[in-house]
């Protein structure tokens, strides 16, 4: 079969544990993509974030970001698709978070606002860690009226929002609660988070959009990934692919099983299915 769709998400699957991507991985996807392979990053992340790392591996493939609420074209500013979570969605969503004390992040493709300061001392951090080497637009929200202003202001941009929290307890509560709102996609890429965007939301239902965008069938396109929300994608694919650190969940319903990441997992996948190890 020859593979013409990469789908390949970024945290636990492109970039290693220290947060890099390697030379190899780079040069692997680059030749890939010169034999006329879409290599698309398809992450959690907001969009500028998951661009970021597309044009690190220098290709013009469309972006899927915010699990699949946001999907764009970077060398012509197009849209394909948009899905956002809306003014009162989001309202109720922060008067759950306010009953449990619990600090919200909501993005909009372009701009992330948190409520958490630790969140803004985390990046300073990776910035001088050089865990991370792109800007963020981003603005700290510190009171509840504060963020009902935001919420308003952004009501057509919101496509997703996170809860980050380091007690799995309140996060296992807190989801219970949420699953309550039949309006919403809720899933994980951590046991640490939570990730919410409208009801229909995956990056399965963004691969299926991209595959007609350009017309293909199922069996052209491989995607690989590691955690709970990249289930969606995996399952949709011809091939599927797990990484050898992705959750034994994903790895169940994965048609292959790659390498770790701190093992360059997606350069070998390419090798093997698309570049027939020829490099």
């Amino acid at each position: 079969m020859a593979y013409k769709l990469v789908c390949i998400d970024v945290d636990g699957t492109l970039l290693n544990s220290k947060h890099k991507i390697t030379n190899r991985t780079k040069e692997t996807l680059l030749k890939a993509h010169q034999l006329g392979v879409h290599i698309v990053i398809s992450t959690g992340r907001m969009y500028t974030d998951a661009e970021y790392y597309s044009n690190l591996i220098g290709v013009k493939s469309p972006v899927i970001a915010s699990n699949g609420a946001f999907i764009k074209e970077k060398d012509n500013d197009k849209v394909i698709y948009q899905d956002v979570l809306g003014e009162s969605l989001s309202l109720e969503l922060l008067e759950t978070f306010r009953k449990h004390n619990t600090k919200p992040y909501f993005c909009t493709p372009h701009k992330f606002y948190y409520g958490n300061f630790m969140f803004k001392l985390f990046y300073i951090a990776s910035k001088i860690l050089g865990t991370r080497s792109n800007k963020l637009d981003m603005e700290y929200i510190f009171s509840w009226q504060q963020w009902q202003k935001v919420l308003n202001k952004e009501k057509d941009n919101i496509v997703k929002c996170e809860i980050i929290y380091r007690d799995t307890a309140l996060i296992s509560d807190l989801r219970n609660e949420l699953k309550n709102i039949k309006q919403l996609e809720i899933v994980d890429s951590s046991k640490y988070n939570i990730e919410i965007t409208r009801k229909g939301v995956s990056k399965g239902k963004a691969v299926a959009m991209l595959a007609s965008f350009y017309d293909l069938k199922r069996e052209e396109i491989i995607t690989i990934g590691d955690s709970e929300n990249d289930l969606s994608m995996i399952e949709y694919a011809g091939l599927g692919i797990a990484m050898g650190n992705a959750l034994d969940t994903v790895k169940k319903k994965a048609d292959y099983i790659t390498s770790s990441n701190d093992n360059e997992g997606v350069a070998n996948a390419i090798n093997k299915f698309i570049l027939g190890n020829r490099f």
